[in-house]
């Protein structure tokens, strides 16, 4: 027997629909790459996103089509989301910090037909576009008045013309729920990037679980900042969730540095921010010296890499902001687990609390995660124990675009993804990334955490960004070393910051030696980029090796 329920597709459109109709007069908010505050609202968006549907119907374009945007955070990208997605089309996210070759190479492996680029990547368009025989159109998201005389790029369009030239009477098509909604691409640290193909089933469904009080926790009275870029897995599903609430979103453009975020947060009254730790720092950097306060941030979801105590310490501790821990992947979407605590974890001490907010954090409904050892057997929760983690669920990838599936079977018969992240899993539930799998360091014939030596380095007030590498040892396999960048008019010594490990962790876990740079290398998403630094340290020896 079947129940009775009305049979609805979940489609991005509908999301769009809901914000348009319930909470329509509720501002979307962007600094634009022109530099100026550009201020639109829900209904509008839904205006111009069929507009923008209207256009690629006009083209010819099929269901299924792949449409790229090389942009910032801003409301024109915002009507790709939905205008792209809610046709039928998929809306292929390009990174623009990738090198100008790999930017060719994925274009051409999704085979995009159209590409939206900010006038701020024409250097970088001009650079692929040659290489990109697939894409049919290029529009430049810009005022027709704006588009570039001398762009060398043949039959470019303004983005504001293009739509124009449609009225935005458009009915949203109906199809099932599983068809592709959007394409996000690996970094391609080794190796080429692989696409994650999400579809309008799985995007709903995250945008709901990030709204839920044990997640992001969000509302139609949250004012909403995601630092975090659009082109970087749907912007953590806020674009998504922010609508499905009728939330304010505020959109930063290109401007990322910590006074402009800082000034955007207090003029528009931003009460929820979401971005990887890098970006954060940059924002406490630009606060404590001036002794600035946060007048209306409440919360900070930080993910992306793993976020150090002292930064936790500060925003609670300093600003009294709220930080939720969290973790995910491209191939989860990317929301897996969130750091909130349980009823029975509010009464704590605050040190006691502070320990289980370094953590990631616990499962959202719809995703299962468990910890593996080297045989594939489950390790127990005991919060010591560290293994494999795997995760499953509704919008964990199943398969990369045009590519293999590196799920792993278990004994039931079920698919899991391997993460590459070793974990820890306590008898709450709570999960703790202690290192990728491929950082670990084994030193002695035991595991030591780079996460953890990393952590204490940023406690130091002169550290401004630490990382830990393994480094070949003849007796011990490996031994650990700490690369830190300080604070500008900050300094300390090799054995100032030795010292300052003593009694954190045990002995044989404390780092060999310091290595002083003027910066850290980071990749395209804000993380720490280890395989650089160790290009860095090629011809480095130990202390007690030389």
């Amino acid at each position: 027997m079947q129940g009775l329920m009305q049979n609805q597709p979940l489609l991005i459109s509908s999301m769009i629909e809901f914000a348009a109709h319930y909470h329509g007069t509720t501002e979307v908010v962007s600094r634009r790459v022109e530099g100026d505050i550009h201020r639109t609202t829900w209904a509008a968006v839904r205006q111009r996103s069929k507009q923008l549907a209207q256009a690629l119907d006009a083209l010819g374009l099929p269901q299924g089509a792949r449409v790229a945007s090389i942009a910032w955070n801003g409301y024109r990208h915002l009507e790709m989301y939905y205008g792209v997605s809610g046709s039928g089309r998929v809306l292929h996210t390009i990174n623009p910090r990738l090198h100008f070759e790999q930017v060719a190479w994925i274009v051409n492996h999704a085979e995009d037909e159209v590409l939206c680029f900010d006038l701020s990547f024409l250097p970088l368009v001009q650079a692929v576009y040659r290489l990109c025989p697939t894409v049919k159109q290029w529009v430049a998201l810009c005022d027709a008045d704006k588009l570039p005389a001398d762009s060398g790029i043949p039959g470019l369009v303004s983005y504001e013309a293009w739509i124009a030239a449609h009225d935005g009477r458009y009915h949203w098509p109906q199809f099932d729920e599983n068809t592709a909604s959007s394409l996000c691409y690996t970094s391609g640290t080794t190796g080429h990037p692989k696409g994650a193909l999400y579809s309008h089933r799985s995007s709903t469904l995250h945008a709901y679980a990030a709204a839920l009080p044990d997640s992001m926790g969000l509302s139609a009275r949250d004012v909403i900042l995601p630092v975090v870029p659009m082109f970087h897995v749907n912007a953590w599903g806020i674009p998504y969730t922010a609508a499905q609430v009728g939330a304010k979103l505020v959109l930063p453009g290109p401007a990322l540095d910590g006074k402009s975020l800082y000034e955007l947060m207090e003029a528009e009254g931003v009460t929820f921010a979401a971005g990887v730790p890098t970006i954060w720092q940059m924002l406490l950097s630009h606060v404590q010296p001036q002794q600035l306060r946060f007048s209306s941030l409440k919360r900070t979801v930080i993910g992306g890499a793993a976020c150090p105590p002292a930064m936790i310490a500060a925003f609670e501790d300093d600003f009294g902001v709220q930080v939720l821990h969290a973790w995910g992947m491209t191939e989860t979407s990317p929301l897996g687990a969130v750091c909130t605590f349980k009823a029975g974890q509010m009464a704590l001490p605050k040190e006691e609390q502070r320990k289980i907010s370094a953590k990631q954090g616990r499962a959202i409904y719809g995703v299962e995660m468990k910890i593996v050892g080297g045989d594939g057997r489950d390790q127990p929760w005991d919060g010591k124990t560290y293994g494999d983690l795997l995760v499953r669920g509704p919008w964990i990838l199943q398969q990369y675009y045009k590519g293999e599936s590196p799920l792993v079977v278990d004994e039931a018969g079920l698919g899991w993804l391997p993460t590459g992240d070793v974990a820890t899993i306590d008898a709450d539930g709570f999960m703790q990334i202690t290192d990728r799998s491929k950082d670990v360091i084994k030193s002695g014939g035991e595991w030591i955490s780079s996460i953890d030596i990393e952590n204490i380095a940023m406690g130091h007030p002169a550290v401004a960004m630490a990382a830990c590498v393994g480094m070949a040892h003849p007796k011990w396999d490996e031994r650990p070393i700490v690369v830190v960048a300080t604070k500008p008019g900050a300094s300390v010594t090799r054995e100032e910051l030795l010292a300052f490990y003593e009694g954190k962790l045990a002995k044989w876990q404390i780092p060999d030696d310091v290595v002083f740079v003027d910066a850290i290398p980071l990749g395209a998403t804000g993380k720490m980029l280890k395989t650089k630094l160790r290009e860095v340290l090629v011809g480095y020896q130990l202390p007690d090796l030389r």
